[in-house]
């Protein structure tokens, strides 16, 4: 076993931080090739990237980005720091280059790195001779945050030293990695690209003004005249932010040149990004390769590195990296701008076809070492120093606590009763009157619930200590009750502490999973938010295989509660993104003009279904799915007004087939809850005041606007009664209807107008 490989025991999990194919850059190349080099030495490593995105809708990355930054807001860096802090992961590796980060001199990636508390490794892809102030201040933060900093050529360190007064043992020299290819002689892929029998010149990479291409077309005539096989093939699209500012002006500029010239038979330009695979064979296919690039600015040059691991015979342009990279004979320098020196040198390597080949073979050996596994190796080497040097260096990350506006003229809220049915195992299920009931124990179900009112209670009741208590033991509960068995959550548990099942039902999980993305969303504690993102991750595997369309609206609740805070992690949009489609399919499979609607039969908390079709479509930016979504709670509202124009849910004595008549009776809290949420959302998507009326008149229903006139809201104990039967409301004030009642207040509290601060300041000691 390799050392790094040893050494690679001491590391669970890795993040980069950079820019990540299919966007097209060389960053975006280098982070997802290092990426790959690493998983692949060190097989026992979790390795994942951070990616930046210049798009405001992002690219279609692979599972190992696992989390997206928009460049220029701010508030994601900070996220970002999160959701790397929250997964616990051993040890940071940033790929710097200032454009592609946000703020004066990419200076919002300091924002994220000051919150980090694992190491820091950082690349250094550019090192200005003659920053500005900006950039000079940048850079400095960034070393000084740094553990290690990354050169990728002697010239980096050198200039890290002299410029910036970096000590030497922080400044660590890692050359470019390159794919590892064998020596071969270039007209073995000739063929492949219609230059058989051609003497070939080559350069390659995302054009761009300042890559000197025109020079070496002006070159192009005198070597023509003396060679006339010769093809110079340009191999690269446009660089995207060239294309977006400017278009194709510069392409189009370098083939108007060539027709100029008369060079038509003698210029190939290939228009496209080519992945590794394809670049190796036109490196193969190459005698001389040419980097023409027009400022000595530029401390790494990837296509450079590369065409000399491929064993190229190279004229470059004598900028830094060059300037380090073929010394002692392994390649040749002209000057800038100069088609003179470049034809004369591409004559010269032509005419010397023993030297050429001399030239390739050193360029070719001193390159061993930059292949891939071996860079992968030597980060990998450099990651367990560091990690080993900072075990007793954490960083804290302060993060200021927000609060929602208060709600008025509603209820106070008044979590009396849920104490009372608050052990110190969790919330039990029933009661007999308002007295807990302790033969049915507790259930998943109601100590999720639970865990989502307390976490939304604290946010308007921040001054009440036991609130941060009660979250901490739902909250183990559900760690309790997952299963690692089967991943799934259990359900039922006995009073006396005994699991009545292996798993429960998948509405069960999903309904699990919405807590535990309320409570990655909130100001939990540290330890307490470490927990959640545990346990949300794992249960997230189940997921694939459900069924249920209301178990996939509560599991997208969930992820989108989560995605509120941590909204780059990639893996969790995927997730939203098939759930969402798949309730959208169950919508359509058996939804009809007269039954908008995914089952056969309205049963119970109904709204969520429309709820999810929402939430998804608005985060997803789906009109359709936000349609479908009003469409079928318009519908669901009119089956459920009852004759006084009040809220009358479907009733759990039979419930509402599709043909059939509605139950009208038993008539329970948790749809009021449901369609309250429903209705919020449809006004906040909308702002049709319609659905503002439509949430209050649910809401109402817990207030004696119902059926039977009957408030099922106690004001006295703080809980709810658990139904409207036909002659009277049921006195029973379980969990499942007390805590319906407290999200409903709850969710109202979050978009009224208004704060009632003296009935908030007196119900927070209840």
């Amino acid at each position: 076993m390799s050392g790094s490989a040893k050494e690679s025991r001491h590391l669970r999990r890795i993040a980069v931080i950079g820019n990540y194919l299919p966007r097209r850059c060389g960053i975006a190349t280098f982070t997802t090739d290092l990426c790959e080099a690493m998983a692949s030495e060190a097989p026992d490593v979790q390795v994942y990237a951070i990616a930046i995105n210049d798009l405001p809708e992002g690219y279609r990355y692979p599972p190992r980005v696992r989390f997206e930054i928009a460049q220029n807001k701010l508030r994601d860096y900070s996220l970002a720091a999160d959701f790397l802090n929250m997964n616990q992961f051993d040890l940071v590796c940033l790929q710097h280059e200032y454009g592609i980060f946000g703020g004066d001199a990419g200076s919002h990636i300091l924002v994220l790195l000051r919150q980090l508390r694992m190491p820091i490794i950082s690349a250094l892809h550019t090192i200005l001779k003659e920053p500005g102030n900006e950039q000079r201040t940048v850079l400095k933060e960034l070393v000084n945050l740094s553990d290690r900093v990354v050169v990728l050529s002697n010239a980096g360190a050198a200039l890290l030293k002299e410029i910036y007064n970096v000590p030497e043992p922080k400044i660590a020299l890692i050359h470019h990695g390159i794919p590892d290819v064998p020596f071969v002689d270039p007209n073995y892929y000739k063929d492949h690209f219609g230059v058989e029998g051609r003497r070939m010149i080559l350069t390659f990479g995302l054009l761009s003004p300042g890559k000197g291409i025109e020079h070496m077309i002006e070159a192009l005539p005198a070597v023509v005249k003396r060679y006339p096989d010769v093809a110079y093939i340009v191999l690269g699209a446009t660089h995207p932010h060239v294309k977006r500012t400017s278009g194709e002006e510069y392409r189009l500029r370098l083939q108007t040149k060539v027709l100029d010239l008369g060079l038509e038979e003698h210029v190939i330009f290939h228009n496209r990004f080519v992945e590794s695979e394809e670049l190796c064979e036109f490196l193969g296919a190459a005698d001389v390769y040419v980097s023409p690039y027009l400022s000595e600015a530029q401390i790494v040059s990837g296509t450079l590195a590369y065409a000399l691991g491929s064993g190229k015979a190279v004229i470059s342009t004598p900028y830094w990296y060059a300037q380090d990279m073929l010394a002692n004979q392994k390649g040749v320098l002209v000057p800038f701008r100069s088609a003179e020196d470049l034809a004369s040198q591409c004559i010269y390597l032509f005419d010397n076809e023993v030297k050429r080949h001399a030239m390739r073979k050193r360029a070719y050996n001193y390159c061993r070492d930059m292949v891939w596994k071996q860079v992968a190796g030597q980060y990998l080497d450099l990651f367990a120093e560091v990690k080993a040097d900072r075990q007793k260096k954490p960083r804290p990350a302060v993060r200021p606590r927000v609060f929602e506006p208060l709600g008025a003229e509603l209820p106070e809220i008044n979590l009396k009763h849920l104490r009372l049915l608050t052990d110190d195992t969790g919330i039990l299920q029933h009661a007999k009157y308002t007295v807990p009931d302790r033969a049915d124990g507790y259930c998943t179900d109601d100590n999720a619930r639970a865990l989502i009112v307390v976490l939304t209670a604290s946010r308007l009741l921040p001054d009440d200590p036991s609130l941060e208590v009660l979250a901490a033991r739902y909250l183990s509960f559900l760690k309790h009750a997952f299963n690692e068995k089967n991943q799934r959550f259990r359900n039922f548990l006995s009073f006396d502490r005994r699991w009545m099942d292996d798993g429960g039902s998948e509405d069960t999980h999903g309904r699990a999973l919405w807590a535990l993305g309320v409570a990655a969303a909130s100001e939990q504690g540290s330890g307490q938010l470490g927990l959640t993102m545990e346990l949300f991750h794992q249960a997230l595997a189940p997921l694939a295989s459900f069924k249920s369309p209301r178990s996939r609206a509560l599991a997208v609740t969930g992820l989108l509660f989560y995605l509120k805070r941590f909204h780059g992690d990639s893996e969790a949009r995927r997730i939203e993104r098939s759930l969402a489609d798949e309730l959208v399919d169950s919508f359509r499979e058996n939804a009809a003009d007269d039954w908008p609607w995914p089952e056969n039969t309205l049963s119970y908390a109904n709204g969520k279904l429309p709820h999810g079709l929402l939430i998804s479509g608005e985060d997803l930016n789906d009109p359709e799915m936000v349609e479908m979504g009003l469409r079928s709670l318009d519908w669901l509202v009119r089956v459920q007004t009852g004759p006084e124009n009040c809220f009358s849910p479907v009733g759990t004595n039979g419930w509402f087939k599709r043909g059939g008549t509605k139950a009208r009776f038993d008539q329970q809290p948790i749809e009021a809850h449901a369609m309250v949420e429903a209705c919020i959302q449809a006004h906040s998507i909308t702002r049709d005041e319609r659905w503002l009326l439509e949430a209050r008149k649910c809401f109402e229903w817990f207030l004696g606007r119902n059926d039977l006139h009957l408030p099922l809201y106690d004001h006295t104990s703080g809980g709810c009664r658990d139904g409207l039967h036909a002659d009277r409301a049921n006195e029973n004030q379980g969990a499942e209807s007390t805590l319906a009642w407290l999200l409903s207040l709850l969710t109202m509290y979050r978009h009224h107008s208004e704060s009632p601060l003296a009935a908030v300041g007196q119900s927070s000691t209840k």
